[in-house]
């Protein structure tokens, strides 16, 4: 029997459903001439397209082989998934009092369904699966709810577990950090042990990322959907003091060690190559300068949907400093997006960017939008403001599969959880801020945070990967 060939055509990556029907129609058949399809034969790795670029892997991983092995030879001891609730409605809320109640009627409901079953296998052996009632509007029964319910494990609201998180790219909401609510916290309470827990943490696409590679710091508990499956890898991770003897210099009244998450293999590599006054500090923003260049993006794109970023040590220590000093410049940037000041150039309608704050009634936000699909340098904020004069320049920041401005306009809209009806507006968080303006000098902000992010970008050195 003859081998089966391959014949494959790339018609490019996210297209909408009706681009590609429209493809299928033109060319209608694969016999068609005109298709000119190309036979593909798989390589070492089992890729039969999108091929992975052998020189990857020369390069030193992010992640180790085995989480907090002190002898790791990659850049990273630690790392983990984001953050994933499985209760997203309940567990987020940009009000902080709609949060608190949503989560005392899960509870309240949880605990009544409870006390309910642990009567009913009084008569009858059943599960728990079985034994409750099903109500979305109430909870979404989670396998870990369930087994609580099993054995008699009463929930409560603790409020010193009420904290913000960086849901979206520059999207913060109030959250619910209480382990028994989520599904899955992974290695999240190693990184923020507590709401108060101070650590930087670089967010990246994590394998299978259907989206183009992005990275983003956070100092906050970040969500598993902050970046397309998100990988955080931080600059701490703590260890409760029990867990280990006390070190003598180490703080007695602190309930946690922080121990460093670069590697000591990595630091002496960098030391040997750059310099005695390389720190593990430099290193971390290094990763963050380096993976926002476009040209390794570009060159393995391919592996970076199937692997977790590698990174080579650059040849020359200019460099590395230069990627060093561009990451740290882009952190301080992330980090403090809502501080920055708005271009020059943008326009309140039509006119420059009044000193005066608005009316708090004219500045209530429903859904921003564009006036055309094409018309980006212009956004109507609300049916009393418009933003005009936006810089092109801005919309080349993308984070995540859209640019930033566009993750502010989408997500700083009224939503309404379609099976528990709880209803989400970011007008809260400006309110119980006592700052009215706040989503209005976040979008802003954000544009100069793009354009920023695109000057620092388009100054990082030209490697040559290959």
């Amino acid at each position: 029997m003859n081998k089966a060939e391959i014949f494959y055509k790339d018609i490019g990556d996210y297209l909408s459903r009706e681009e590609k029907l429209q493809i299928v129609r033109e060319d209608r058949s694969i016999l068609n001439p005109e298709l000119k399809m190309t036979k593909i034969k798989p390589n070492e790795h089992g890729d039969w397209i999108n091929k992975r670029n052998s020189k990857f892997d020369e390069f030193i991983p992010l992640e180790p082989e085995q989480k907090f092995d002190d002898k790791t030879q990659s850049y990273f001891s630690v790392y983990s998934l984001g953050i994933a609730t499985n209760k997203d409605a309940w567990l987020y809320n940009y009000s902080l009092d709609n949060l608190e109640r949503n989560v005392n009627e899960m509870i309240n409901f949880y605990n009544s369904q409870r006390i309910a079953y642990q009567k009913l296998i009084k008569t009858k052996i059943i599960s728990a699966k079985d034994g409750v009632v099903y109500d979305s509007s109430k909870i979404n029964w989670t396998d870990m709810f369930l087994k609580d319910i099993e054995n008699n494990i009463k929930y409560e609201l603790k409020k010193d577990r009420i904290c913000v998180s960086l849901y979206r790219p520059f999207i913060k909401m109030q959250f619910c950090y209480e382990k028994q609510f989520i599904q899955r916290t992974y290695q999240q309470q190693k990184l923020f042990p507590t709401p108060q827990s101070k650590n930087l943490v670089l967010c990246m696409s994590g394998i299978g990322s259907t989206k183009s590679f992005s990275t983003l710091i956070t100092d906050i508990i970040p969500c598993l959907d902050l970046v397309d499956k998100s990988q955080c890898f931080p600059l701490y991770w703590y260890e409760k003091k029990e867990e280990k003897q006390n070190n003598l210099f180490e703080n007695p009244d602190d309930e946690y060690i922080r121990r460093d998450a670069i590697s000591d293999f990595i630091l002496d590599q960098a030391k040997t190559r750059y310099g005695g006054r390389v720190t593990k500090e430099d290193i971390f923003y290094y990763v963050y300068g380096i993976l926002h260049s476009p040209e390794y993006r570009k060159t393995f794109a391919n592996d970076l949907k199937k692997m977790l970023p590698r990174l080579p040590l650059v040849e020359k220590p200019v460099d590395f400093w230069v990627f060093s000093e561009a990451g740290k410049k882009l952190a301080n940037l992330h980090l403090n997006y809502e501080d920055q000041t708005a271009p020059k150039e943008i326009l309140i309608n039509g006119k420059p960017i009044p000193s005066k704050p608005f009316p708090a009634d004219q500045l209530i936000v429903n859904q921003m939008k564009f006036p055309a699909k094409d018309k980006k340098d212009n956004i109507i904020y609300n049916q009393h403001i418009s933003i005009s004069n936006i810089p092109p320049k801005a919309y080349e920041y993308v984070v995540n599969g859209k640019s930033a401005i566009e993750w502010i306009m989408e997500r700083y809209s009224v939503t309404i959880h379609k099976e528990s009806g709880i209803k989400n507006d970011p007008n809260d968080w400006a309110k119980e801020h006592e700052n009215p303006q706040y989503i209005l000098d976040l979008l802003l902000s954000v544009i100069t945070v793009s354009v920023k992010t695109v000057d620092i970008v388009n100054g990082l050195p030209k490697v040559e990967w290959e």
